[in-house]
C-alpha cells in the first residue's frame, strides 16, 4: 500500500474520531427532531403513535437513528477526503433521501403531512450540523 491509501489500518486517533463522530451525530439526529416536534406539537396538534408506549417509541426511533448515524459517518469516512471541506454538499446529498422518506411515510395510515413537514424541517436542521461534525472530526 502507498502512504496515501493507508485507510485499511485505522490508528487509535482515527478510530477515536470515527466513534466520536458517530456518537455526536447520533445525539444530534436523535435530539433535534424531539426539540422540533416538541416545540410544534401543541401548535400543530402532533401526537406520538397511539399503538406504541413512549418507551417503545423512543427505542424504535433510537434504533433507526443508530443505523443512520453509522451509515452517515462511514460513508463520509470512505470518501477518502473527497468531501472534506464540503460538509454542506454532503448534507444536501443526503437531504432527498430523508425528504422522500418523510413523504413515503404519509402513505401510512398514522402519519400526516404535518408530521412529514416537521420531519423535513428537523432534517434540514440536523443534516448540516451532522455533516459539519464529521467534516471537522474525520480527516485522513
Amino acid at each position: 500500500m502507498t502512504s496515501g491509501s493507508n485507510r485499511s489500518s485505522l490508528s487509535a486517533p482515527v478510530m477515536f474520531n470515527l466513534i466520536l463522530s458517530f456518537l455526536l451525530v447520533l445525539i444530534v439526529i436523535f435530539t433535534i427532531p424531539f426539540i422540533i416536534y416538541g416545540s410544534l406539537a401543541s401548535f400543530l396538534d402532533l401526537k406520538t403513535p397511539a399503538e406504541l408506549s413512549p418507551i417503545a417509541f423512543l427505542l424504535n426511533v433510537l434504533i433507526s437513528k443508530i443505523g443512520t448515524a453509522a451509515t452517515f459517518v462511514l460513508i463520509f469516512n470512505f470518501t477518502n477526503n473527497s468531501l472534506n471541506g464540503h460538509w454542506l454538499l454532503y448534507a444536501i446529498i443526503w437531504l432527498p433521501l430523508f425528504i422522500f422518506g418523510e413523504i413515503s411515510q404519509t402513505i401510512e395510515q398514522n402519519y400526516s403531512w404535518k408530521e412529514a413537514v416537521v420531519g423535513i424541517i428537523s432534517e434540514i436542521i440536523y443534516l448540516p450540523i451532522s455533516a459539519y461534525i464529521v467534516d471537522l472530526l474525520i480527516k485522513t
